[in-house]
């Protein structure tokens, strides 16, 4: 079955659809910038309202041990999604210090940006592949797909997340195309940015666990 996140959530009525649609990662960020940013305290509070199925992930971009020591004082997550520059190192060198599991997120644009994540492969628990948009602001949560043919037929050892664009309407293909462990959306279930729509949030899990039904024998 395909694993489902859903990222950016920042108050109870996405958190509760989320959790009751049986979403199995919930994601919260914490980059100043992005409309979907919360404080930690914040965050820990809306974790409370997960059941245990629901992991939670705290994203980050670039994080210092200064800002490392300051969320995770706060907050506990069952994973950090690093969606910065972080080289291969760092994160071996932040699981070292702290002891979590590593989601990375890499933006393609070109077989090149695929190439370079296999430095990641079996260093990070587990890899994302999410938008490269040249000029954006933000790494991620732009809202836009790049080019699936780059992923087809590409097989990483580690599991792997898809992201970027992605809705109730279009994840079916990007099912059916690319077989990803997990699929991960946030504009995509938003009513507007940073505001997660409970029904769309229905939506987009309910289209992932009809794939998966009609997939098998």
């Amino acid at each position: 079955m395909t694993g489902i996140k859903i990222c950016g959530l920042s108050d109870e009525a996405g958190v509760e659809a989320a959790g009751a649609g049986g979403a199995d990662f919930a994601g919260f960020v914490f980059y100043p910038p992005s409309p979907r940013c919360v404080s930690p305290e914040r965050a820990a509070v809306l974790a409370e309202k997960l059941p245990p199925g629901t992991k939670s992930v705290a994203l980050l971009v670039d994080p210092d041990d200064t800002v490392l020591d300051y969320v995770l004082n706060r907050f506990t997550p069952d994973y950090i999604q690093l969606h910065g520059d972080e080289t291969p190192k760092q994160i071996l060198d932040i699981k070292k210090e702290f002891s979590p599991k590593i989601i990375k997120a890499i933006r393609i644009g070109s077989k090149r940006d695929l190439l370079k994540s296999m430095a990641y492969d079996g260093i990070a628990d587990m890899l994302m592949f999410d938008a490269k948009i040249e000029g954006s602001a933000l790494p991620g949560g732009t809202g836009q797909a790049f080019d699936w043919s780059i992923l087809e037929g590409h097989k990483p050892e580690t599991p792997w997340m898809l992201a970027g664009g992605l809705t109730a309407e279009n994840v079916k293909e990007a099912l059916s195309r690319l077989h990803p462990d997990v699929v991960d959306v946030s504009s995509g279930v938003e009513s507007a940015p940073g505001q997660k729509d409970p029904a769309k949030i229905a939506d987009f899990i309910r289209a992932v666990k009809n794939h998966d039904h009609s997939e098998q024998p």
